[in-house]
């Protein structure tokens, strides 16, 4: 993995306050280009576009957002972690930046999140890509979320015991381990007696998503559905059904993939997805 094919190294670091808190998000591509938000799944950031975005920055400006309570953005207190939280935010951020309409690239909790908001907010999304999410948490998966959120944090006694104990969830993977170890580097935070990762638990603990299949029907805006070949989070018969909800949806399946796809085949994914913001763009 050669320095030039990751995102962060060109892109410039920005942060803005939004809802009271600090949010942080990775910019890159002409600043009148079509904004593309990318939004990463729970417990990961911003970096988990680092290996797709490259290949997109001469038509798009690109942005990752470390969404509240990931990466390097605030940890809300007192914890706010519904749907409805991340949404405002990524309105008031659009704000801010001065964007009447955005597409958005979410992978698993960042999908569901862009769901709700392209339902919500359809005349201010031009585009919607969900990227191995589903629409709906049965109780029981939200059940150990929460459960998963209350275990205390653990903290690494060097940088190196933190990347050899990264794992991803689901663990399934065929991404490449520099790749994986650059995602672990770039989640770590320097604390008392070590290293943790940048994650507020209570992400899991007090999350709160919303049902979205009520809103897909709701979503103007050209959509793309990305499922990994092997994912275990987006299976193919619920693929199906999101396609018969939504207005104008088409899917890719990446072969090979789980449910990381933008680790597990960034080129593959990255070309999917240039050829739909081809067409739309």
């Amino acid at each position: 993995m050669t320095r030039q094919l990751l995102a962060c190294n060109e892109a410039k670091h920005h942060v803005e306050t939004i809802n009271g808190i600090r949010l942080h998000f990775l910019q890159s591509g002409p600043d009148d280009a079509p904004p593309v938000f990318f939004l990463h799944g729970g417990a990961a950031h911003a970096h988990w576009f680092d290996r797709v975005v490259p290949g997109l920055t001469t038509r798009i400006r690109a942005i990752a957002l470390d969404q509240r309570g990931h990466g390097e953005s605030q940890w809300p207190t007192p914890a706010a972690y519904a749907t409805e939280d991340f949404a405002s935010d990524l309105l008031a951020l659009m704000d801010r930046l001065g964007l009447p309409r955005m597409t958005l690239v979410g992978h698993s909790m960042g999908g569901h999140n862009a769901m709700a908001f392209a339902a919500w907010h359809p005349e201010r999304t031009a585009g919607l890509v969900v990227v191995d999410a589903r629409p709906y948490l049965p109780p029981d998966r939200v059940q150990r979320m929460h459960d998963r959120g209350r275990r205390p944090l653990r903290v690494h006694a060097s940088e190196e015991a933190a990347v050899a104990a990264f794992r991803l969830l689901p663990r399934e993977t065929i991404a490449d381990p520099v790749l994986l170890a650059h995602m672990a580097r770039m989640g770590l935070a320097r604390v008392d007696g070590g290293f943790r990762f940048r994650f507020d638990p209570a992400c899991y603990a007090d999350r709160e998503p919303v049902d979205c299949w009520s809103l897909l029907p709701r979503v103007t805006a050209p959509t793309l559905l990305v499922r990994g070949e092997h994912s275990p989070v987006l299976p193919l018969e619920m693929a199906g059904r999101m396609l018969e909800t939504l207005r104008d949806a088409e899917l890719v399946e990446i072969p090979g993939a789980y449910h990381h796809v933008t680790l597990d085949t960034p080129e593959a994914f990255t070309a999917a997805l240039e050829t739909f913001l081809r067409r739309m763009l």
